[in-house]
């Protein structure tokens, strides 16, 4: 019975060992600055040799600035990942800033390789994600200055500003290298297109509005 117990405990103990590895590893060494002009293919970027770091990769200047929300759904992701801050390279952490006009949006999206914890900094914003299949239930909330909220990974999630001012919300995340898949981007605007047919299908209406729907994208 202790045996069992033992081998129990190890399982389990392997098991959220196993989760924790899922993701990002924890680096081996103090910092890796990324080498954006190193021809090395590695799962991430190769490292810079660190006698030649400094200062300026471990920084970024720029959140303070809006961004341009005037494009169709009103909102600018001004992004800081490993590509606008090198020393960010295996560190398994990112961030943006998320300008949104008054009603603007920041439309359905997922983010395949991280979770995502945001703040409202400015206005009042909806947001919300969609469980996984089956039960997708959608997860929604209004958000005020200074509320924080979570967005499990690869989850599709969305916000939307639900005041007549500007809103701002800064967000981290658990990945150097988060990605982003726009959804109806990704669906309608893939390259070559997805046949109409299928989308048809996917979607339950006439291919003419799948052509109209890829027309846009």
């Amino acid at each position: 019975m202790a045996n069992q117990i033992i081998l129990l405990i190890s399982v389990i103990a392997l098991s959220f060992a196993l989760v924790a590895f899922a993701f990002e590893p924890s680096p081996l060494q103090d910092f890796c600055v990324a080498d954006s002009l190193s021809s090395a293919r590695v799962n991430g970027q190769a490292c810079k040799n660190p006698a030649s770091v400094g200062a300026s990769d471990f920084s970024f200047s720029g959140l303070h600035l809006p961004g341009n929300t005037s494009n169709p759904n009103g909102s600018k992701v001004t992004p800081v990942t490993v590509s606008q801050l090198p020393g960010l390279n295996t560190l398994g952490i990112s961030m943006v800033r998320i300008d949104y006009a008054p009603w603007g949006t920041n439309p359905p999206h997922t983010h395949p390789r991280a979770t995502e914890i945001l703040t409202v900094v400015e206005g009042s914003i909806q947001v919300g994600f969609v469980t996984s299949n089956p039960g997708n239930a959608l997860i929604t909330k209004t958000l005020q200055k200074g509320d924080v909220f979570v967005f499990p990974v690869g989850l599709v999630h969305f916000q939307r500003n639900v005041g007549n001012g500007n809103a701002v919300a800064i967000a981290a995340l658990s990945s150097q290298n988060p990605g982003v898949i726009t959804v109806a981007n990704a669906v309608f605007g893939s390259n070559p297109a997805i046949s109409a047919d299928i989308l048809a299908k996917a979607f339950q209406v006439d291919t003419s509005v799948v052509d109209q729907l890829q027309a846009k994208f």
